[in-house]
């Protein structure tokens, strides 16, 4: 019997077909679908038996393992508990995309394979699947990857059970792979993204500067941090809120303040701290304590990352509480200096850290 082949739109997928398609991944099926690379095979990683007759369709020895794709950057945390920064620095970067990581899955000594296709029929039938969704490409093992429907039913017609036909896909070449298992990030499989763009990214410092609204300390830090790395072009300076739920600007007296540095800082826009925000910083600087520990409650595999930015000072404390850098906000304009100026001491010696 022939496999039952679905046209669906590439752009704008219609909604009913790829549900009907994911329904039968979710319930043992094989399906033929698009991404922005090649055409895969889904299945559900968790059914043995569809596992069992996807390893005979492909023709895969038993010791070859499948990747999975997964909706989301957040969910490979379901699969591995790895927290060095250069993988969420990668995937942050390239995620939906051509990317696929092997993560360490802290079952004695399992890895898997795990990627976010950036194909709109593949996003959809991956998040409508519900469960993890293995997707090698749809040749037999040692074939070339196809790059349309056809190519994939010339082996595969009746073999699975639903071939679905985007038309050609807009990459034509496998996702690269890069291996977290061995110590430092490995190109395995060079694919569309090159082995120097993962070195360049994964190899980048990130710092990260946390207030509540984003708005006075952690901006002013930021932007005075990025002058004084002015020659340092290959290090990311963001800074982010652990109360911020709508975009907006710095306040008026920061910018006036750093304005007063020589500083433009008018164009900064607001963000909350995200847990992957956290997970992909090389070092974390917060204001107060009361920050640390709700950076810690989100994401505490970060904590031998935070630090609070007033550790730093060159001013004598006697009590911990006297290492948080008040909140000027509200305040008079000569606040905000101080506030500043308590800051620019402070990032003097971090400096020397990155």
């Amino acid at each position: 019997m022939k496999t039952k082949v679905v046209r669906i739109n590439p752009k704008v997928p219609e909604a009913d077909l790829v549900l009907d398609a994911a329904r039968l991944v979710h319930e043992g099926g094989l399906v033929i679908f698009p991404t922005e690379t090649v055409y895969g095979i889904a299945a559900d990683h968790a059914n043995p038996q569809a596992m069992r007759r996807l390893r005979d369709v492909k023709k895969r020895s038993a010791d070859k393992p499948f990747s999975v794709m997964i909706a989301q950057k957040e969910l490979i945390r379901n699969y591995t508990d790895y927290d060095d920064p250069k993988l969420f620095k990668l995937i942050d970067r390239y995620w939906p995309g051509p990317l696929t990581v092997i993560v360490p899955t802290g079952r004695s000594g399992g890895t898997l394979g795990i990627r976010i296709p950036d194909h709109p029929v593949a996003a959809q039938l991956v998040a409508n699947a519900h469960c993890t969704v293995a997707a090698p490409s749809a040749n037999l093992e040692g074939a070339p990857a196809p790059t349309t429907c056809e190519e994939a039913l010339r082996d595969l017609d009746g073999l699975v059970d639903l071939a679905i036909d985007s038309g050609r896909v807009d990459i034509g070449t496998a996702s690269t792979i890069v291996d977290f298992t061995r110590g430092i990030p490995s190109v395995v499989r060079p694919g569309a993204i090159s082995p120097a763009e993962v070195k360049q990214i994964t190899e980048r410092p990130h710092v990260l500067f946390v207030c509540t609204g984003n708005s006075c300390r952690s901006v002013m830090a930021e932007y005075l941090f990025k002058k004084m790395l002015k020659d340092r072009p290959d290090i990311t300076v963001a800074s982010a809120g652990t109360g911020v739920y709508f975009q907006g600007s710095a306040s008026s007296e920061a910018l006036k303040v750093l304005r007063e540095e020589g500083i433009d800082a008018y164009g900064h826009v607001s963000q909350p701290v995200t847990n992957m925000l956290l997970k992909k910083s090389d070092l974390v600087f917060v204001m107060t304590r009361a920050h640390r520990s709700q950076v810690l409650e989100r994401v505490p595999g970060v904590e031998k990352r935070v630090y609070l930015l007033g550790e730093f000072s060159s001013r004598k404390v006697h009590h911990e509480r006297d290492l948080d850098i008040p909140d000027p906000i509200g305040k008079a304009h000569s606040e905000y200096q101080e506030c500043l100026r308590v800051i620019q001491d402070c990032l003097g010696r971090i400096r020397e850290l990155v």
